[in-house]
């Protein structure tokens, strides 16, 4: 419209808005999240509205966020924005996992070897929730920086004495009930860590290769059925077993067979009689590089009992049964150490044989080794075994194997099985009531259920005991003589009480005398205190005892717990194993869980590959502002909703390119939706919709459509959904068809006319909506906008206003399915214009006068109604945005045919539109005749 003269300019509606067109989200993003906090909108709710508890699992305060915390968070937060618009009360507490090894390591690396060594536990205890809290207060600024509401002045802690005294609760109820047990018994353990591990504390990374052997035991002694079927062998008869850990070894006390396998005794000319599974004497053959020959095939069972000589120390071992043995690799003869494997455990059990674990905290070989005391098992040990078998003949073959194999999360070396006295909850217990429970819930996705369920049906007993300081206690005493554990309803009760009132740290403070409850301070016999902690696991699966179950505003079964995909192992299964041992049912209705952040090559984002995402530099921008702009929090919040979330996502520079793309055309969109509203009270200027024209009813269809899906997408969480569906209405309806329409009815039209008036009804109807549909995703340019509409809004903020209920009359099908056919057109007619333009044979569609040709009667009845000037907005060339049209009937095959020419008239030098009217009227020799009266206020 620059063009225009100036007289004419004045004339004409321009748009008018202080809503600017850059986001400017480094600056305006802290301000709108400052007057959220004015207004207390995050934590305020009305009492009587129904709860949705949406209940956090807790990050670790270890290090600052990252982008997989971030989608996590976020996700969370859209959620509850959601529900909050729907009337529900959302008391969102952020909580954090404060005890554990990393940062009882991160402190310890962080002192000089002089300080660390004369620290006392209490002294590491005090420098590790100083260490924790720190961490709280980085991640809980840069949470807050995305967006995300919640109680960030009363977050749950797992340190505080609150949440510890819930948790010992939790440990009591489970121990009165009789799940919680002292075992020897062979658990995961880290060298690196001097600690147990529970499975969801393990990681098994790639590229691990092991030891692996072929090794031959002598048999010493048949049983009667064995002797008559190899009893003429029995002078030099062999086992044959091969292993993974050839520092296992010296652990040995059984060889287990599978009793309904059948097995082979195997000669050959460089090997006395062995004997193998009878599937397996082929890979034998490889190994040995020998033609073997089968003497004897017997099942299993027949071995049972038979006696072999151990191949590295003066003792005997027996042959067992175990339904544990296959023929998938080996020889189907399995090494059994039962101090060092959980199924050699069970086999162990069952033949009463020993528990030998000959290795220390340090993964370091015992005195029980003999030779091989003090050697590093993992390596010079295992290389020491191998080389003694070579020594007595018994090595037939050693070769790397590369495998799967278990490692400390935390410090990402490898663990052992080892034999430990160690505290357990007894999941057999309830094991059973557990797969109950998870089929109460509802797993998204779907397939969340079978993984959970797989995993509990398959775990052993949970080690719950770390020998470690930072953590909660495991509030037992033991009896100086007998060494039986002291623990009952009073002692957990009264150490509860004391850590309530001084939190854990009492444990390592009070004097033995205080911790006992009075009625065993002087008994007559003298206790010790444990000093094992718990697993964190435990204290973060105690969170629906002590959040849900402590603070009034909340309760369980929490409506959704949303977490990673790993928490399956994880914290989803510690909370569902120790509210199932309580209560007898899970402590969540819903769970919903996510994948990784990847790279946009599908990488892992590491910072050796430079390919790590920094949601903070993301947010605020770095130092080069070209390389590195500030997209503000909205642009990452939007590309949460666009992505699906079920499976590992990508992130990088072009997708934030592409996201800020969008996140630019949803605000030009509603730049352009207030600037027109200037001038506008809905109350005293709106149409009512009855009297509305016909393209503003389909508009709002469409809005009545696009409302409709978006709140169904939030309802099943599938925000992709959205991300498609606002994405699409903005640019597609609004921008390209409705608005691009709109301009000459609010421009050139008289103010208060009702071509002007219907439209900024419809107008102020789609912004308010948009903002309200957006605010979950959009938190930020949804308040922007909302501060801005230029009529009065029912509310102080977006967020105080209700979810958009749209009249069910606003849904008209066979309208839409009319102008939809109209849209049809209108993109046909484009493209025709669109040659035009690139033959330079027209520069603006106002130049164009379209020609339709049609052949069905019908139809060419209904264009040429639409082509008959009737309220000044439905009708064919506003649509077309053409300054003539011509309908004539045509002998054609397709719907219609569309040629052009140039418009008849002259070019009015206020709308543009071609007329012959032009220079007709004397006071206004350059407008057309719509100008004319639109300048006497009758257009």
């Amino acid at each position: 419209m620059a063009e225009l003269g100036g007289d004419y300019k004045s004339t004409l509606n321009l748009p008018q808005t202080a809503f600017s067109m850059r986001a400017n989200a480094a600056v305006r993003e802290p301000e709108i999240q400052a007057f959220w906090h004015q207004v207390g909108i995050p934590t305020h709710f009305d009492p009587s509205a129904p709860a949705f508890i949406l209940h956090d699992g807790p990050p670790y305060a270890n290090g600052d966020i990252h982008m997989g915390t971030t989608l996590n968070k976020i996700l969370k937060d859209i959620i509850n924005k959601f529900h909050r618009l729907r009337g529900y009360r959302t008391p969102y507490v952020p909580g954090w996992d404060c005890h554990g090894l990393p940062i009882e390591l991160k402190v310890l690396q962080e002192l000089p070897a002089e300080v660390r060594q004369n620290l006392t536990p209490i002294e590491l205890r005090h420098r590790a929730r100083d260490y924790a809290l720190a961490a709280v207060e980085r991640q809980k600024k840069s949470f807050q920086r995305c967006g995300v509401w919640g109680d960030w002045e009363r977050p749950y802690l797992t340190l505080k004495p609150e949440y510890e005294a819930a948790q010992i609760g939790v440990f009591g109820a489970m121990a009165l009930k009789g799940y919680i047990y002292r075992g020897l018994k062979p658990v995961h353990w880290s060298p690196s860590s001097r600690t147990a591990l529970a499975e969801a504390e393990l990681e098994y990374p790639e590229g691990h290769t092991s030891p692996s052997i072929y090794a031959r035991f002598r048999l010493t002694e048949l049983t009667p059925p064995a002797q008559g079927i190899l009893g003429e062998f029995s002078a030099e008869l062999y086992l044959a077993i091969w292993t993974t850990t050839p520092w296992t070894l010296p652990g040995n006390l059984a060889v287990s067979v599978h009793p309904e396998i059948t097995y082979a005794l195997v000669q050959c000319e460089d090997f006395p009689p062995t004997i193998v599974a009878a599937d397996l004497v082929t890979k034998w053959q490889e190994i040995t590089r020998s033609e073997v020959e089968i003497s004897r095939t017997f099942p299993g069972r027949i071995l049972e009992f038979c006696h072999y000589q151990h191949p590295l120390f003066d003792r005997q071992g027996i042959i067992t049964l175990g339904e544990h043995v296959t023929v998938e690799s080996g020889t189907g003869l399995v090494h059994t150490a039962p101090g060092h494997g959980a199924e050699d455990y069970g086999v162990g059990q069952r033949y009463g044989l020993p528990l030998l674990s000959p290795v220390d905290d340090g993964g370091l070989f015992t005195a029980e080794a003999g030779q091989f005391q003090g050697l590093a098992v993992l390596k010079e040990g295992n290389q020491a075994v191998i080389a003694a078998l070579r020594a007595n003949n018994l090595l037939v073959k050693h070769e790397p194997y590369a495998h799967k194999y278990p490692y400390d999360w935390r410090t990402k070396k490898p663990t052992i099985f080892r034999a430990t006295a160690q505290w357990f909850a007894s999941v057999s217990g309830f094991r059973d009531l557990a797969l109950q429970g998870i089929q109460q819930v509802q797993w998204i996705p779907s397939q969340g259920e079978n993984r959970i369920t797989a995993m509990v049906q398959e775990r052993s007993d949970w080690c719950i005991s770390r020998q470690r300081t930072w953590g909660v206690p495991i509030p037992v005493f033991y009896d100086q003589e007998t060494d039986e554990p002291l623990l009952n309803a009073e002692t957990i009760q009264h150490i509860q009480n004391i850590i309530r009132e001084q939190g854990a740290d009492a444990w390592w403070t009070l004097p033995l005398a205080q911790l006992l409850p009075p009625s065993y301070r002087d008994n007559g016999r003298s206790y010790r205190q444990g000093m094992d902690t718990m697993d964190v696991w435990f204290d973060s699966g105690s969170s629906w005892s002590a959040v849900l179950g402590q603070r009034p505003a909340l309760n369980y079964p929490a409506d959704l717990y949303l977490e990673g995909s790993d928490q399956h192992r994880g914290w989803f299964q510690s909370s569902l194993l120790t509210c199932i041992a309580v209560n007898g049912f899970a402590p969540y209705k819903k769970v919903l869980t996510h994948g990784f952040v990847l790279d946009e090559q599908g990488r892992k984002m590491s910072k050796s590959l430079g390919n790590v995402v920094d949601p903070l530099l993301v947010i605020n921008g770095g130092k080069n502002s070209q390389k590195e702009p500030a997209y503000g929090a909205d642009v990452l919040r939007l590309w949460v909703a666009s992505v699906n979330y079920a499976d590992d996502v990508p992130l990088g520079n072009t997708i934030l390119n592409q996201m800020a793309d969008v996140y630019r055309k949803i605000r030009n969109t509603a730049r352009f939706l207030l600037s027109n509203l200037y001038d506008f009270d809905p109350q005293k200027q709106g149409i009512n919709y009855a009297e509305l024209p016909a393209l503003d009813r389909y508009l709002l269809h469409r809005l009545y459509e696009i409302t409709q899906e978006i709140t169904q997408a939030f309802q099943e969480y599938q925000f992709y959904h959205f991300f498609q569906t606002i994405q699409n209405f903005c640019t597609v309806d609004l921008s390209n068809f409705y608005l691009d329409i709109a301009k000459d009815r609010l421009y050139i039209s008289s103010a208060n006319s009702y071509r002007r008036r219907s439209c900024q009804t419809v107008l102020a109807i789609v912004v308010e909506t948009l903002a309200k549909l957006m605010a979950p995703v959009l938190a930020h340019l949804a308040e922007d906008i909302w501060q801005f509409i230029p009529c009065a809004v029912d509310t102080k903020s977006v967020f105080l206003a209700q979810w958009p209920e749209l009249p069910p009359e606003w849904y008209q099908p066979q309208l839409a399915k009319t102008w939809t056919q109209w849209r049809e057109l209108r993109t046909d007619v484009n493209k025709v214009l669109e040659s035009a333009r690139t033959a330079k044979t027209i520069g603006s569609s106002l130049e164009a006068q379209v020609i339709l040709q049609v052949n069905d009667p019908e139809l060419l009845t209904q264009l040429q109604t639409l082509n008959t000037p009737t309220n000044g907005v439905d009708e064919l060339r506003y649509l077309l945005l053409v300054s003539q049209v011509i309908v004539q009937t045509g002998d054609i095959s397709n719907p219609w045919e569309i040629s052009m020419k140039l418009a008849s008239g002259q070019k009015c030098q206020r709308c543009w539109n071609y007329s012959a009217q032009v220079a007709q009227n004397p006071a206004h020799p350059d407008i057309c005749e719509r100008c004319t009266q639109a300048l006497a206020g009758q257009f």
